[in-house]
Formats: C-alpha cells, structure tokens, sequence
C-alpha cells in the first residue's frame, strides 16, 4: 500500500465488517492492495481481529484496521498484533492528529510503546528498524470542523494518509448520509483534501464502492475502499434470488455497511 504512494499510484482495497477468519483470507485473496478490519462499526472485538490479521497476512494484501477511537491503547495494540496500517476515527484538529500520529511512531517521533508481539512475527526481527517508517498513520477527516482545521491538521508531521468517511462529512454538512452528495459543500470539501494531501505528499483516501472508484482515482485519491465484505454479500445474495426467481438483479449503488 504505501509502495503504491510513494510511486503516487492508487491503492484499492476492501473494507470487512464481518468476523469471519475465512472471509477475511477470502478478501485478501482477491487481488486488493489492503484489507481494513473496521473495529468501529464493524462487528470484530479484539481476539477476533487478530485471528482475521493472521488469515489476511497469508497474502501480499496490506493488512489494516479501523480502530474504534482515537486511543493510544488499541492503537498500539493492533500495531502489536500485526497491522501495517491504522484508521483513526474523528480527527478534528491538530492536537487530535498529533495524538494519533504519537500512538503510532516509537519515540522519539512519537509515544508508541514497544512489545510487538505478533508484529515482529509478521514484520519480521527488524521490525523496530522499520516500523515508523512503514506503519501507516491515517487520521479520518469526516466532519465539517475537520474540514475547516484541514490545512493545520495536514501539517501535522507523522501523516500518511487522511481517510474521507463520506457519510459522516455528509451529516455534518446537513445532507443525508452515503459515499457521494452532488452538494457543492460535498465536493468542495473532498476537493479540497485531495488538494491539501498533495501539496504535502500525504495520500487522500476515501470510503468508495467499486462504481464511483473510477472516479475518485481521476480525482487524485490514492487510498480508495473499492468494496466491503457485507455489502457485497448482501448484493449477491439478493442478485442470485432475483435472477432464480426470474428476475432482473437489483439495481443501485450497493450500500458498504
């Protein structure tokens, strides 16, 4: 995934709610550039994550979670237990983004606290050499005060990446919920992003569906979660008894969550 920024190409990935360790082996067998494990509104705990990290590092897929909260204590514990990448909810100002970026670099870039467990199995016995380095901080910009904190927040030193949550920035700005709003505010508001993150060589990414990826690519963004686990079962489910009973699929934009 980060191989994929440096060289300012597009990383895709897949997005799993569900706590299956087969499902997540199955995801990462697909052909995405990472996996996320979402611990926010997914339904994984803790033990059940670490199982799904084992299952998606059997592939060269870079494994991801989504933590609940921007806290130092889960953070550093899903770095413990193996994942290259964390997805930081609410990021709303630069302290905030300073207290994320600290949850994940060892000292003296930040405040992470060493026992890699079952990192330095994955990430081999060097791990401490290349862990700031590799471990990808992604702060989510979601809400109109983010927005407007945006450039002190980008110049938070320790970024990777910033992640769009399009349905909590739609809330925000008084619009309905979902992964695109045609609303000016919307578009200026990730425009805007992408814009900030290039001008610093951070990669905007963003929650997507496999039909608006196309789209958000030629926008710039470089992180981009082409589909889900559940929404793409809840999608085939529903194709497959549409067309049994005789029926066209179903047509729509197929939900993420």
């Amino acid at each position: 995934m980060k191989a994929k920024w440096r060289a300012g190409e597009p990383a895709l990935g897949i997005w799993l709610s569900i706590p299956d360790t087969v499902v997540a082996e199955a995801a990462a067998q697909a052909g995405y550039d990472y996996v996320c494990i979402d611990l926010q509104h997914g339904l994984a705990d803790y033990s059940r994550a670490v199982a799904m990290l084992q299952a998606i590092s059997t592939t060269a897929a870079t494994p991801v979670v989504r933590v609940p909260w921007n806290e130092p204590g889960i953070i550093g514990r899903l770095l413990d237990a193996g994942a290259m990448g964390v997805v930081i909810p609410m990021v709303n100002s630069p302290e905030e983004a300073r207290a994320a970026v600290a949850a994940c670099r060892y000292a003296p870039q930040g405040s992470r606290s060493f026992g890699p467990l079952r990192a330095s199995l994955y990430g081999g016995p060097d791990y401490f050499q290349h862990a700031n380095a590799e471990v990808a901080c992604i702060p989510m910009i979601e809400t109109s005060t983010a927005v407007e904190q945006l450039d002190a927040i980008l110049d938070v030193e320790g970024i990777d990446a910033v992640y769009v949550g399009p349905a909590d920035l739609s809330i925000t700005y008084g619009l309905a919920p979902g992964i695109d709003n045609p609303e000016a505010a919307f578009a200026d508001a990730i425009a805007a992003v992408v814009s900030g993150c290039r001008a610093r060589g951070i990669a905007p990414g963003i929650h997507c569906a496999a039909g608006l990826t196309p789209t958000r690519v030629a926008q710039g963004f470089q992180m981009v979660t082409a589909s889900s686990d559940f929404g793409a079962a809840v999608a085939g489910m529903r194709k497959d008894i549409q067309q049994a009973r005789g029926g066209d699929p179903v047509e729509g934009t197929r939900s993420l969550y």
